[in-house]
């Protein structure tokens, strides 16, 4: 029974946190125009 408590507190509690985060939006910010560049190992 403790077992069921414990996992009902933690999905309510995870829950909260989503609804939170979903309720203040994502941060104002922008994207970089520009590609991430990044190199392939050559072989030899």
């Amino acid at each position: 029974m403790r077992a069921l408590a414990a996992a009902a507190i933690g999905l309510a509690a995870a829950l909260a946190l989503v609804f939170t985060v979903t309720a203040i939006g994502a941060p104002a910010g922008h994207t970089s125009p520009k590609p991430l560049l990044t190199t392939v190992p050559s072989h030899p």
